[in-house]
């Protein structure tokens, strides 16, 4: 059966500045640290220490499901579907261990015509520290395109937040994004049937890794410090995902 694939709205990414004396601190990091070794690649180990939420802890985020469905959609089949991901992220040598939580929220379901298509809505995270590297974070956000019913592929842009930089440094941009294209390592497991919890774990070693652009003066230390742009196997993301869901039906009268 053929599958339609919409992706409607980007995520919304902010930035936070520190103080000066972070700031300073962020400078001689990277002044000093551009020859520093390749930090040793980790093993694909996937994530398993993360916290496991409950349906009602991600409740909500149903705030974001998209209120605008594809015309002739049954709300009874259609469902928003929300799912926060915990995991260890490396892009090229930047090398997050435990990287705060995503939460994507996205609709699908059936159309008129007897295809799928899904609705995307939203993803959130905040910035994860990196270690080493004092007033910088990485913060995940939406690079434009999803596709959660087939391949589970997932555009995605990482700005980068710190007072040296600028506030629209990030590693991918609109027309080049980081394209995760996650393998399962695992069948999904049911922990809970109604409300229902499903989890999962996924990991991607494969995608490259483009240069950080519009940093400012830094910009060039930075990609020499963090290696980057990086390529096929020199960044990973492993993680294990949580999602619960609502049919719209039910949405609306929660």
């Amino acid at each position: 059966m053929k599958r339609i694939v919409t992706a409607l709205r980007r995520g919304r990414l902010a930035t936070r500045a520190g103080a000066g004396a972070v700031a300073a601190a962020l400078a001689l990091a990277l002044a000093t640290a551009a020859q520093a070794p390749a930090l040793a690649q980790p093993a694909p180990a996937r994530f398993a220490a993360a916290p496991v939420p409950t349906p009602e802890s991600l409740a909500p985020a149903y705030a974001d499901c998209p209120k605008d469905l594809p015309a002739g959609a049954d709300r009874a089949k259609w469902r928003c579907e929300v799912s926060v991901a915990y995991g260890h992220l490396k892009l090229g040598r930047i090398d997050l261990p435990d990287i705060k939580p995503i939460t994507l929220v996205h609709a699908e379901g059936p159309l008129p015509d007897g295809t799928f298509g899904q609705v995307f809505g939203s993803l959130r995270a905040e910035p994860t520290p990196v270690p080493g590297a004092p007033g910088l974070s990485v913060r995940a956000g939406y690079g434009g395109y999803a596709d959660f019913l087939n391949s589970g592929a997932l555009d995605l842009r990482f700005r980068l937040v710190s007072p040296l930089l600028n506030r629209t440094c990030a590693i991918g941009t609109d027309d080049a994004p980081v394209g995760l294209r996650p393998t399962r390592d695992a069948p999904s497991t049911w922990l809970s049937q109604d409300p229902p919890l499903v989890r999962f774990p996924a990991h991607d070693d494969t995608f490259t890794t483009p240069a950080a652009t519009r940093c400012g003066p830094l910009g060039r230390a930075v990609n020499q410090r963090f290696g980057l742009p990086a390529a096929t196997g020199e960044s990973l993301i492993a993680y294990t995902a949580y999602y619960t869901f609502r049919t719209y039906d039910r949405l609306s009268a929660a």
